[in-house]
């Protein structure tokens, strides 16, 4: 299994799941917190492009990709150049990388790639971030479709979770609370919500599922019983 970006949150608790029964590479900028974990990290900085192939095994048969970022800002607070670099690291970075290392996914593999809940339902201030992701969501399924049935592609598109990168939406009880009650569940997500999906989507259990976006948002998508 090949992870972009694992030393943290999501990508963390994947890898902790993950370790149990497969071989795990985790190519990121630092080891952050896998040290003493059963896993081979790469350095690799997606804004460098320089990702050795070297290091990883002749068949692939998973893959996700972390790297991302939220800007949430009144679009005309938004420079064109943050729209251009939050575009590279979340999309264009992301289809670098899988360009380079689709010759070595092995055929029944399965790749993941993560969106937000804000692609399918407007919100405001997120027009940056709901660009880049919805690229993601037309690219995984357009490349889902490419290549079946040897490689399967999923999407997750989660709401607020827990992690690093959304430290500050959460940074007082307050905050905490409130994105709480926008729930429908009264909760707004952690890793290990996330990190279970991908882990399901990336083994042998999802082999007749591909071209999906999958919510996991505490029913905010779907449900207004507000």
């Amino acid at each position: 299994m090949l992870l972009i970006g694992g030393s943290y949150g999501i990508g963390l608790e994947l890898v902790k799941i993950l370790i149990e029964e497969y071989t795990v590479y985790v190519a990121s900028r630092t080891i952050g917190e896998l040290q003493g974990l059963d896993v081979t990290h790469m350095p690799f900085d997606v804004s460098q492009d320089d990702l050795d192939l070297s290091l990883l095994p002749a068949d692939i048969h998973g893959f996700a990709y972390f790297p991302g970022s939220i800007n949430l800002k009144p679009f005309k607070m938004l420079s064109i150049d943050t729209f251009e670099a939050d575009m590279h690291l979340n999309f264009i970075a992301m289809v670098q990388v899988v360009k380079k290392i689709l010759p070595q996914m092995a055929e029944g593999s399965s790749m993941v790639f993560f969106s937000t809940v804000a692609v399918g339902t407007g919100m405001p201030f997120h027009s940056s971030v709901a660009a880049c992701k919805g690229a993601i969501e037309g690219f995984a399924k357009a490349m889902a479709a490419e290549y079946a049935p040897n490689i399967r592609m999923n999407t997750i598109a989660p709401s607020l979770v827990d992690t690093p990168l959304a430290k500050r939406l959460l940074s007082n009880d307050r905050k905490k609370e409130l994105m709480s009650a926008r729930h429908p569940l009264k909760r707004y997500g952690n890793a290990s919500d996330i990190a279970n999906l991908a882990a399901f989507l990336l083994s042998d259990k999802s082999t007749w599922m591909t071209g999906q976006v999958l919510a996991v948002d505490g029913g905010i998508s779907t449900l207004n019983i507000n």
